[in-house]
């Protein structure tokens, strides 16, 4: 079995690979395996973050590199992803921020149709990590060419509900909190936020150019997609993860019955192994691309994308 895996990592190969966009190509890097084999594609998380799993924030764990090349060595292909407007794919619209999960689902459609007529492939497995769990969900909604889903750190509630725990689970946001609240709400009902008079970090995580995007997604329910998928659905989550809960996955699961629900004790969001719960260490694995993912989510994807 390890003479297998060495010779599948050995035989994988990185390419370039395009779909269509709105007004210029989406752009991403296949690692295929060669010959018959599971291909997944991979949908990053919220803002700026790029087909690796990195984002300028400070986010450079290279997360979805290392796991496609861990899947690489599993037997599994994988085409990981520039969001429309971002990096190899900022051709495809003028401005990032104009963007719904409505558009993000199309362009997940856009890239199945692509990777089967490139590869061959009778159907892809599309992959959500974090925000993109909920991409991955409303694009399968409309199941052609989509073998099954796979979500990895999504939230099981609206995402509006999802920051307002992470903004009170952190005892330092406590001065924030009113300000937030009332602004989530704000949003919630589809109306605009003036930022002006707001503490520089809700400034930044309520920036007028984002909002509308906001208001949009803060409309979807993760659970309520989960209850009407037809396709396959497994749901992995870290037991470790500071900014999505166990009771999110579990949350997912009992919404879709049929789905494979694996809770992992060390992941952590960024899909490291962590082994303290102090909050520095955990941080600490956002910026260190020299940690492999976890081992234990590797297999399980592999696992059921093969059977």
């Amino acid at each position: 079995m390890m003479f297998a895996m060495v010779a599948a990592a050995a035989a994988s190969v990185a390419t370039p690979i395009s779909a269509p966009g709105p007004q210029g190509a989406l752009a991403g890097t296949l690692l295929g395996v060669g010959g018959i084999a599971p291909v997944v594609l991979m949908i990053p998380g919220s803002g700026p973050t790029d087909r690796d799993g990195n984002n300028p924030a400070g986010l450079t764990a290279a997360s979805f590199r290392l796991l496609a090349e861990a899947l690489a060595g599993q037997g599994v292909s994988t085409v990981r992803i520039d969001k429309r407007g971002m990096f190899g794919s900022k051709a495809a619209v003028a401005d990032a921020n104009k963007v719904t999960i409505g558009d993000y689902a199309a362009d997940t459609h856009s890239w199945v149709k692509s990777i089967r007529d490139q590869t061959g492939a009778r159907c892809v497995w599309v992959l959500g990590h974090s925000e993109g769990a909920l991409v991955a969900l409303a694009a399968a909604q409309e199941p052609v060419g989509i073998c099954g889903v796979i979500l990895v750190s999504g939230a099981g509630r609206k995402l509006s509900d999802v920051i307002r725990e992470q903004l009170r689970t952190n005892p330092a946001n406590a001065p924030l909190l009113d300000s937030a609240m009332v602004a989530l709400d704000q949003l919630e009902r589809g109306a605009h936020v003036d930022v002006s008079a707001m503490h520089p970090a809700l400034q930044k995580l309520f920036a007028p150019p984002v909002q509308d995007f906001l208001i949009d997604v803060f409309r979807y329910d993760p659970a309520k997609l989960a209850t009407s998928l037809k396709v396959p659905l497994l749901i992995v989550q870290g037991e470790r993860d500071l900014q999505v809960s166990v009771a999110d996955a579990k949350a997912l699961a009992a919404a879709q019955p049929s789905a494979k629900l694996v809770l992992l004790p060390s992941m952590n969001h960024v899909l490291k192994d962590v082994s303290t719960d102090d909050r520095a260490a955990n941080f600490a694995t956002y910026s260190d691309s020299s940690l492999p993912v976890d081992a234990d989510l590797v297999a399980a994807i592999a696992d059921f994308v093969r059977r």
